[in-house]
């Protein structure tokens, strides 16, 4: 008798532990397979990591995929699509393309892109003006909530700073989103996506000609990320953030951009977790203590 509770409690502890290791949280998986293409598929640039700053390194698809393998706690660079919509001569026509970052992630189909001005108001020359519904006046409201003005959304004052931000191409600017990390919890489904800015909007605006009179409206240390789009999973649309965290990194040809880490999550599809092969030999050592206790007690009886 002694020696069958002496089994059924060393049995127990051995499914307790079984337990525990088919339920510990698996492992973040991260975007694989990266490609870039679009219709603007040569318009990228890929950072990497000296030291505290992001560096310009050559456009491989080993270096696009090797600079996504980070997190919020340690980015390791990041990949800018549509890199020219900042430069003086991007044109209407240039607006109509975008650069874009596919791959897997869960075993499913991830794309991020760039925006276009179809993205943005529904076509190239199409409803620009404040008011219209669109993406540029959603995201717009948006922004000028967080920094303050919630009370303007829908006045005269709003659609002046609408215009003031789309005199200075500034949809344009917020069009290149720079990707640092897609990652997804395999327990949950949710998709991490870590996009680089400026850790403080206003500062870096100031230092912009284009941007410097728009800038003396936000308060200061305003935050807000560039735009992504996405598709997953038979889904379409916008991501964007107004909160940093600081990224320990700052960009090394400009002293000012890439030192604001701003996470943007996609609900993703959970994956199918497997015992790990160690809670199946304990699973299956436990069914054989149990057999042989059964056979051991008709024995006795």
């Amino acid at each position: 008798m002694l020696q069958t509770i002496k089994r059924i409690a060393i049995g127990a502890s051995m499914v307790a532990s079984a337990s525990v290791l088919a339920t510990a949280p698996a492992l973040a998986a991260s975007l694989t397979g990266a490609t870039i293409g679009g219709t603007a598929a040569s318009d990228y640039l890929v950072y990497g990591v000296s030291g505290n700053n992001t560096v310009v390194i050559p456009n491989t698809p080993a270096n696009v995929q090797s600079v996504l393998d980070g997190n919020a706690a340690s980015p390791t660079g990041n990949v800018e699509l549509r890199a020219s919509t900042e430069k003086a001569s991007f044109s209407g026509a240039d607006f109509a393309k975008n650069t874009t970052l596919s791959g897997n992630i869960g075993g499913k189909a991830l794309t991020l892109s760039s925006l276009t001005a179809q993205d943005w108001f529904g076509g190239v020359g199409l409803p620009t003006a404040y008011g219209a519904a669109n993406l540029a006046n959603k995201w717009f409201n948006d922004f000028i909530t967080k920094a303050g003005y919630g009370a303007a959304v829908g006045t005269g004052n709003a659609a002046s700073m609408y215009n003031l931000f789309l005199g200075s191409k500034g949809f344009q600017a917020s069009s290149d989103p720079n990707i640092s990390y897609v990652n997804q919890n395999d327990n949950t489904g949710l998709i991490s996506i870590g996009l680089a800015g400026h850790y403080d909007v206003k500062a870096a605006y100031a230092s912009n000609p284009s941007f410097a009179i728009f800038a003396n409206l936000l308060p200061n240390g305003f935050q807000a990320s560039e735009v992504v789009k996405y598709t997953y999973n038979g889904v379409t649309d916008y991501l964007y953030s107004f909160n940093a965290t600081n990224s320990g990194l700052v960009a090394a040809d400009d002293g000012k951009s890439h030192n604001g880490n701003y996470e943007v999550t996609i609900a993703g599809v959970p994956t199918v977790t497997v015992p790990e092969p160690s809670s199946l030999l304990g699973l299956m050592a436990v069914g054989g203590l149990f057999a042989a206790t059964k056979r051991k007690s008709a024995k006795t009886a």
